[in-house]
């Protein structure tokens, strides 16, 4: 549905509202404004010219305001005619990174970490409702009782999940998860989501072409730290990426970027995360990169790295970097081939290289916990080593979380296969047993520097 399409709509809905309040402003507006006009110009030049007719009604039928609070009518007016009514000033809250609507009266956010209930509110669950059916008709989609629940994403990139009665016992919900700017390696370094050298070394295994799962629980920063990740990937090589809902912010030049569709309103027309992976082989990449693993497709991921797709990546939801691997397993026995656990579990043991495991804090935080190498070949039951832990301390009275990230060596065979690929080891690492041999060009001798 269209701008002119779903404001001739409100214009045709326009029951009787309380005069004063914001329904009966919006009314008053779009039956001042032509709607043929205003198809035709910019979402700010639309903005622009509904704010000066507001202003114009206010001046000539309404109260007697200050001008903080001709300001705010004003705003929240445009706001319920052009976007979302009250969610518009959250979404350009930057520091905002998911907002919670639990029925017309509860709306919580996200903010650094941490959730909290805030004052705005729908003014009735008619309001709630017109807001959905703005955000679901942008991606040809409906809610009703017969498909009570969707996915949909904003103009704006954001991603959004509704949900309904007689799903939804709280009244219509709505979940909007915000995406910032890309962190690079060095800015989470700084803010203490890992030490350095683990920086050093993780750019390096990206570099070596290892095959890396970023795991973690919801909002623990999968999505973020494999953004980060993938600034290490070498411009010159093809990317494809695939996600459910795009979301990655990769940087590089030469990039496929493929997004899963769901079925329309007559149940056709599905494209799953499953077809784009097997599809992207057939498309000469270089790396493949999975946003998230979550069913059949985890079995089509395995035997693509398995074929020659070294250096892929993917976020995976786990507890730990041990419960990684196995729910690997149990993802990539959901495809309908029948393949026995254990034929799996090689496929997993020869494809899978590091795991690096996100936690979230009790203060908000969110922190590299572990990163571990598959250390198991072929016929042999999953065995992790460590090559990272993070250590909390015990908290204290200020609530902030502290701890030590512990190192331990690489294996050799991981050492020599970093040092052939042209790169090095961290000094703080170090390798377990005696040092593979170098180089002879002397390219990568065991480094002491920054990040790379």
């Amino acid at each position: 549905m269209g701008l002119k399409d779903r404001l001739d709509e409100d214009r045709l809905a326009g029951q009787h509202v309380e005069r004063g309040g914001v329904a009966h402003w919006r009314q008053r507006l779009l039956s001042e404004i032509n709607l043929d006009d205003l198809a035709m110009l910019s979402l700010e030049q639309r903005r622009i010219r509904l704010e000066k007719v507001v202003g114009h009604l206010l001046s000539r039928e309404g109260p007697v305001l200050s001008d903080r609070e001709r300001g705010n009518m004003v705003r929240r007016v445009v706001d319920e005619a052009l976007g979302l009514g009250v969610l518009e000033p959250l979404l350009a809250d930057e520091s905002i990174t998911e907002i919670m609507v639990n029925g017309p009266d509860n709306v919580y956010i996200e903010r650094r970490g941490r959730v909290e209930r805030i004052d705005t509110a729908f003014a009735s669950e008619e309001q709630l409702y017109q807001t959905i059916d703005r955000i679901v008709s942008q991606v040809n989609r409906r809610v009703d009782e017969s498909s009570p629940m969707v996915d949909a994403r904003l103009p704006t990139g954001e991603r959004v999940n509704v949900i309904i009665p007689p799903l939804s016992l709280s009244g219509p919900v709505i979940t909007i998860r915000r995406f910032p700017k890309p962190f690079t390696i060095e800015q989470l370094v700084g803010n203490g989501s890992l030490d350095e050298a683990t920086g050093v070394l993780l750019a390096a295994l990206v570099r070596a072409r290892f095959n890396i799962v970023i795991s973690g629980g919801t909002g623990t920063g999968k999505t973020t730290f494999l953004n980060a990740l993938s600034a290490f990937v070498p411009a010159s090589e093809r990317i494809v990426t695939i996600e459910d809902s795009a979301e990655l912010q990769l940087q590089q030049e030469h990039i496929i970027r493929l997004e899963a569709r769901p079925p329309n309103i007559e149940g056709a027309g599905q494209i799953s995360i499953r077809d784009l992976v097997r599809n992207s082989l057939r498309m000469r990449p270089d790396r493949i990169i999975v946003g998230e693993v979550r069913g059949a497709e985890t079995l089509d991921m395995l035997q693509a790295m398995n074929t020659g797709h070294d250096g892929s990546l993917a976020t995976l939801h786990a507890n730990s970097a041990d419960d990684a691997v196995h729910r690997l397993l149990t993802l990539a026995s959901m495809s309908e081939v029948k393949i026995p656990f254990e034929a799996i579990r090689d496929q997993i043991n020869a494809a899978i290289d590091v795991i690096v495991h996100l936690s979230r804090y009790a203060d908000g935080s969110r922190r590299v916990s572990e990163v571990s190498v598959v250390a198991s070949t072929r016929r042999e039951e999953f065995r992790l080593q460590p090559l990272l832990r993070f250590e909390p301390h015990r908290m204290d009275l200020s609530r902030a979380v502290t701890g030590d990230f512990l190192r331990f060596p690489l294996p050799r065979h991981v050492a020599a296969r970093v040092y052939n690929a042209g790169e090095s080891v961290p000094a703080s690492f170090g390798v377990a047993g005696p040092e593979p041999a170098a180089p002879q060009d002397g390219r990568a001798q065991h480094p002491t520097g920054g990040l790379l």
